[in-house]
């Protein structure tokens, strides 16, 4: 019997080595494997936590005001699992005495588990709900602005990625795909909830044969391979609405527009034209206007606006053009040209919205939702958008605006952290440290000595995939993956379950948490409401028993494939969307209503507040683009074989355009610093003329290993990029507006200590 597993990069084979150990093999049923998985488990399990730690200023002092200023600096002392939960239970019954659960923070962003059950934020949400709640976080660093103006313009993120138009129909009716931010394959090797087959190499590589034209407006040529020719348009970073806004003015100049569909799926046409014409501003935005601001040449943004309105058209805006300040405006300006083309609910036209983001996007299966763990209620009315953690925790009881409203951050006492990273998502890692030493207890299950376990005061091992039961399954993907366990967890290693099992019984809590059942019966339970539910889709599938002894359940297709809106195109009036109008909103009254300058009620260029025409940009004259890595996902095994494969000497590469490079007297493979007025890092140059100039790309992930003054050794970007929200309306991450110089290092290189173990007093 083959034993499958599942991690969001791919659906793995379970052998066995000639002593027995498993060892992990691409699935035969995979077309084009991520190399993600080849990571071998003995070497990254010299970083696995074997034993329940304690800081030891914390064991001895206990959780004091300013105590966490030892965070990250001070030895770890192990003691039993039993003492371990005592202490979890004991302080967090404290904070709830003295403070509340709404000094309780509940954190755990991150890609933790492919796995239905054991998904650590699940287990950690389902816990404080039950233990009386918690403060907790609203959207994504990935999406955090796309999250917030997508439902008042037209659906809820989520239901336009999991509805997208299909690759298939892509290949069949497409003329013309515009991409602005590319189609990038490394971030196709992942999926939220696990990928299957990966099929967006091949998908673009038919659209390049079926005869399909490709456009790639990007500051990086490579976010784009159709295995065939396409036209690399390079464009100043953060100034894709502009472009935008152009193509628009030559549709409504040249009489280019559909003013028929506009009227029919869309509001606020009519009020967002006199912007676009410069009546209300005085500044029309020409292409004459748009080149001195994207550095793309007028004429060619006329031509390409015909073609658009010539062709049937696909404009797709990648997820990292809105991690921007007015990151709201490219994923809003995306809708309206497509809007103004009136080609959306048309096979093959219309726009998308990260294609490339994941290898789900695009797929043709059915969409089910999956089995869920549920996580009860939380008691706690009181959250913050992702991205503003380091002001939270610096900024106790101030105001702060979201969505229209304004809130005020909580005075945090207890972080509660299980899968994840900060040290890798959040931006401006130096002032994010200072935020960190602030709570008075962090406590941490992790599998590996990441930098945010080296930085929590408790600290709990968790068992890895490859430990554990449990159903992989990701929406669109159309699998369901019986992920039977390999072997015995590590060393004491145990599931998030069993940790939150011992501390919900030492707390009173241990029915309400567990309902009485077992890990096992937990699975029993999830697949079969889940199964209860397919059938109701009219999707069948097989008892759970028949289900485990099988492995692997593929789930149909829609043989017609998806075509994205085409349902609200054929009956806009009976088919409303689920905006306040029912239609696509050019213009929003909601968001006029609120009030913030950061967002109008329609598409807007606002200048970024770092970009490579701002005045700050004559001290740091090149733009940072930090993009997904494509070796891990995000900071994950950042530590193993394959993901060090891809440094040079240790360290990140960084790209640079020959020009930038020549004009600073750097060779390729030569250290470089990385420096603004937030932070510098080390990273090793690598020369390519697929970055425009005044652009460096540095991929985020490599674990955050600052030196005593603060240089980051390593290669990660997040200690030079922007800490401030997107606007007042999303507070979404702005990782992406970011200025900063380069220097050739000249001094000796410090060692890279990212992936060495911890001081830790071992229990006899």
């Amino acid at each position: 019997m083959r034993h499958l597993t599942l991690s969001h990069w791919g659906v793995n084979e379970i052998e066995r080595g000639d002593d027995g150990a498993p060892v992990l093999k691409p699935w035969s049923g995979d077309p084009d494997p991520s190399g993600i998985g080849t990571y071998d488990l003995a070497d990254v399990d010299r970083l696995r936590i074997r034993r329940p730690v304690v800081r030891k200023g914390w064991l001895e002092n206990g959780p004091v005001p300013g105590g966490g200023r030892g965070r990250g600096r001070e030895t770890f002392v192990e003691i039993p699992w039993d003492h371990a939960q005592d202490l979890i239970a004991a302080e967090i019954g404290r904070v709830q005495r003295e403070h509340g659960n709404s000094a309780i923070f509940g954190g755990s962003y991150g890609w933790s588990s492919a796995g239905r059950f054991h998904h650590a934020v699940g287990q950690l949400h389902r816990f404080l709900n039950t233990a009386g709640g918690y403060v907790a976080s609203t959207d994504s660093y990935s999406l955090g602005a796309g999250r917030v103006i997508m439902p008042r313009v037209v659906a809820p993120i989520d239901t336009i990625v999991q509805a997208m138009t299909s690759w298939d129909v892509l290949e069949r009716h497409t003329g013309l795909f515009v991409c602005f931010g590319g189609v990038p394959l490394k971030n196709t090797q992942i999926s939220s909830g696990g990928a299957g087959r990966h099929r967006v190499r091949d998908a673009l590589g038919r659209m390049n044969r079926s005869g399909v034209r490709f456009v790639n407006i990007s500051p990086v040529r490579d976010d784009l391979e159709t295995g065939g020719a396409f036209e690399w348009i390079p464009i100043r970073p953060n100034t894709d609405t502009a472009l935008m806004l152009a193509l628009a003015y030559v549709l409504d100049d040249e009489g280019l527009v559909d003013r028929e569909a506009v009227a029919r799926l869309a509001v606020g046409y009519d009020r967002f034209r006199p912007y676009l014409r410069g009546e209300d501003d005085g500044v029309p935005k020409t292409p004459a206007w748009a080149e001195a601001i994207t550095g793309v040449p007028a004429g060619r943004i006329a031509l390409l606006a015909r073609d658009c309105a010539r062709h049937r058209t696909m404009l797709n805006c990648a997820w990292a053009l809105q991690r921007a300040t007015g990151g709201e405006q490219p994923f809003w300006m995306t809708v309206t040209l497509a809007a103004m083309l009136g080609q959306i609910g048309l096979p093959g036209g219309g726009f998308g919205i990260g294609y490339g983001a994941m290898n789900a996007i695009g797929s043709a299966r059915a969409h089910v939702t999956g089995p869920t763990l549920p996580q009860g209620t939380n008691p706690v009315d009181r959250s913050i958008p992702v991205a503003r953690i380091a002001d939270m925790l610096l900024k106790p009881g101030e105001a702060f605006r979201y969505d229209g409203r304004t809130q005020s951050y909580p005075d945090i006492r207890l972080v509660y952290w299980v899968g994840g990273n900060p040290f890798h998502h959040h931006q401006d890692l130096n002032r994010l440290r200072r935020a960190w030493a602030r709570p008075e207890t962090i406590v941490c299950h992790e599998q590996y000595w990441t930098p945010t376990a080296r930085r929590a005061d408790i600290v709990l091992p968790a068992s890895t995939t490859l430990e554990r039961d449990d159903i992989g399954y990701s929406t669109r993907e159309g699998l369901l993956i019986a992920m039977r366990k390999a072997r015995e967890p590590l060393a004491e290693a145990r599931s998030d379950y069993e940790a939150f099992r011992g501390i919900a019984e030492r707390m009173g809590l241990l029915q309400a948490y567990t309902e009485g059942r077992s890990e096992r019966e937990w699975l029993v339970h999830l697949y079969e409401t889940y199964r209860t539910r397919a059938a109701g889709r009219g999707v069948a599938v097989p008892g759970f028993e028949r289900f485990w002894a099988d492995g692997l359940v593929e789930l149909p297709s829609q043989e017609t494939g998806v075509v994205f809106l085409d349902a609200f195109r054929a009956d806009p009036e009976g088919k409303p969307l689920a905006t306040p109008s029912g239609r696509i909103e050019i213009v929003s009254e909601r968001i006029e209503s609120h009030g913030d300058g950061t967002c109008r009620g329609h598409p807007r260029w606002y200048e970024p507040l770092e970009w490579l025409g701002s005045p700050k940009a004559a001290a740091y004259p090149l733009h940072l683009v930090s993009d997904q890595p494509a070796r891990r996902l995000h900071s994950q095994l950042d530590h193993s074989s394959w993901s060090r494969g891809g440094k040079v000497h240790g360290r990140e590469p960084a790209i640079l355009n020959p020009a930038d490079a020549d004009a600073r007297g750097i060779e390729d493979g030569d250290p470089i610093r990385l420096f603004n007025d937030r932070g510098a890092c080390l990273a090793t140059a690598r020369l390519s003329d697929g970055v425009a100039p005044g652009v460096v790309k540095l991929s985020t992930g490599a674990w955050y290993d600052p030196d005593e003054t603060g240089l980051e050794k390593h290669g990660n970007p997040n200690v030079l990029t922007l800490d401030m929200g997107a606007s007042a309306l999303s507070q979404g991450c702005s990782a992406q507006t970011c200025l900063i110089e380069v220097e050739r290092w000249r001094g000796d290189l410090p060692r890279v200590t990212a992936f060495d173990l911890p001081d830790i007093e071992e229990r006899s």
